[in-house]
């Protein structure tokens, strides 16, 4: 089972004059529809169709997370179109949708996400171990960190949606 440590900070703006500049180097930009099949204490299981926007390939994953902070577990691999329209079908919820630019700031890979339900957009670092994420020194432009708050989580906002 693999490790995924990453840390989570508040976007206040999209850094579209530093893609410009070219301080920030977009490699990949997709779509991405996220469901919750279940959410328990610190485990989650989920599914995710993936749109790429240059290419419009699409690619479905399922996602098993145990943990809670900045350092989970995680297992992910490929399904098909047909199981994940079965799992969607099973659990009859509206999938978080949100857009990611993947890119390189200063020779470490971002993810910027966009979300496209509410007016949130959080950019994320993803790290080798636990000694890096917590020595890293975010720049100003990524804006407030919020790696542990738990109002800014994937699950927690799917979770809200569903209500809406």
């Amino acid at each position: 089972m693999d490790m995924e440590i990453e840390r989570k900070f508040l976007l206040p703006e999209y850094p579209e004059r530093l893609i410009q500049e070219g301080q920030v180097q977009v490699l990949t930009r997709h779509s991405i529809d996220q469901t919750y099949l279940a959410i328990e204490d610190g485990q989650e299981l989920r599914v995710r169709k993936i749109t790429d926007l240059d290419s419009g390939e699409i690619t479905y994953t399922h996602t098993f997370k145990d943990g809670k902070g900045i350092s989970r577990k995680e297992i992910e691999y490929s399904i098909s179109e047909g199981l994940y329209n079965q799992m969607i079908e099973a659990v009859k919820a509206v999938p978080l949708v949100k857009t990611r630019i993947t890119g390189i700031w200063n020779g470490t890979t971002i993810e910027i996400d966009l979300y496209t339900q509410l007016e949130l957009t959080v950019v994320e670092v993803e790290f080798d171990s636990l000694e890096a994420a917590e020595s890293f020194v975010a720049p100003e432009w990524f804006g407030k960190d919020v790696s542990v708050e738990k109002k800014y989580s994937n699950k927690t906002v799917w979770k809200e949606l569903q209500n809406k």
